[in-house]
């Protein structure tokens, strides 16, 4: 291999695909990345054996090649070279580089010891703003939790419906749902338990495109895909295993009827809900209550080592009293995934999960969150 590249787009290709870089004892090589040149095009390749990532770039080429090297020593030279054009070289199975007065050589390995990453194609397909995908997304994927019990509720649902996608976590004490609205209807329909940590990968690397990505359905995988503005070629391709199993029926903890409404300020009902966190004590518990008489929403918590907090703030609210106690962080972190001014909670008793959502106009998101029950 002997290529030309500038080192602001090695570097961008670097940091594309070093993430997922495993530090691990029983397949050292998951450490490194896989350089290959082809055709006017460098391809950077890395995985975990769970998500493979490939990136390309156009390149000047003089002799195509392949090689794989350290994750960590490329990166941490790359990035301390100038932004000028680099010479990437392969001699045996060590990577000469060169960039002005900087020249180093890598000692690698053979591209036949690192693990091929399967990217399918088949089956179909659909294609949709990476930036709204990636917003959307972003909004539940922070409340899966990891389960070895129940490892189908440790990643995020997607269900691909003729117009609409809905994604869906939870980590059995909160739950979020975004809708997301397609342009192009799927000729059928889809559902797919996507990793964590695979979730976080497409919000990375695809959020901010300012283009399309597409999205390839396979039986056990997916594969996410971008492409170069000024060639009919691929950017950057990631693909990951799925989760087997079934997702719970999730729609059976969304409350199917309201017994009392309130609607309020999201931001001063966050600024309250993060001012009695201070007294909140080990148990992060934060009491609402519900005042329909006087148009009032009251946060109380205490704290015997540390004190005790009271307030209130006006709210619409249409029903009967009711208090019920929260995890201050499960509340914030809801609310702040709301972007309209205000929020509307709706209660069906104290022991019943409470609905948190825009008031109005926005009817694409919800999260559901349990109640701390009396002891």
């Amino acid at each position: 291999m002997n290529i030309i590249i500038l080192q602001k787009i090695l570097k961008e290709g670097i940091k594309t695909t070093e993430r997922i870089s495993q530090k691990t004892l029983s397949l050292p090589i998951l450490q490194n990345i896989l350089l290959k040149s082809k055709k006017n095009f460098l391809s950077l390749e890395s995985t975990n054996l769970e998500i493979g990532i490939k990136w390309w770039a156009l390149i000047k080429l003089t002799k195509e090649g392949e090689v794989v090297v350290p994750t960590r020593i490329l990166s941490s030279l790359i990035n301390l070279l100038p932004e000028k054009p680099i010479n990437l070289e392969v001699k045996n199975t060590n990577l000469l580089v060169s960039c002005e007065n900087y020249k180093t050589e890598i000692k690698g390995f053979s591209s036949s010891e690192f693990p091929i990453i399967p990217y399918l194609k088949e089956g179909e397909q659909i294609s949709i703003s990476a930036s709204l995908f990636c917003q959307a997304l972003s909004h539940v994927v922070n409340i899966a939790s990891p389960s070895v019990a129940r490892p189908e509720v440790s990643g995020v649902y997607f269900s691909f419906q003729k117009d609409l996608i809905k994604i869906v976590a939870t980590d059995s004490f909160r739950l979020g749902e975004k809708k997301l609205f397609l342009k192009s209807p799927l000729l059928r329909e889809y559902s797919l338990i996507l990793p964590q940590q695979t979730a976080r990968e497409i919000i990375n690397i695809f959020g901010e495109s300012q283009g399309d990505v597409q999205i390839y359905f396979s039986s056990n995988q997916i594969l996410f895909e971008s492409a170069m503005s000024e060639v009919n070629h691929p950017q950057v391709q990631l693909s990951s295993k799925l989760i087997e199993g079934d997702y719970p029926n999730y729609q059976e903890v969304i409350p199917q009827k309201c017994e009392t409404q309130a609607v309020c300020s999201k931001n001063e009902f966050l600024n309250q809900i993060k001012a009695a966190s201070i007294f909140s004590g080990k148990v992060n518990e934060v009491k609402i209550k519900i005042e329909p008489k006087e148009k009032k929403i009251y946060v109380l918590s205490q704290s015997p080592d540390l004190g005790e907090y009271k307030s209130f703030f006006p709210a619409k609210i249409k029903g009967k009293e009711v208090q019920a106690a929260f995890n201050y962080r499960f509340l914030t972190e809801g609310l702040a995934e709301i972007k309209t001014p205000e929020v509307a909670l709706e209660f069906v008793s104290e022991e019943s999960p409470v609905i948190v959502k825009p008031s109005s106009g926005a009817e694409d998101y919800l999260y559901v969150v349990m109640p701390i029950k009396s002891s």
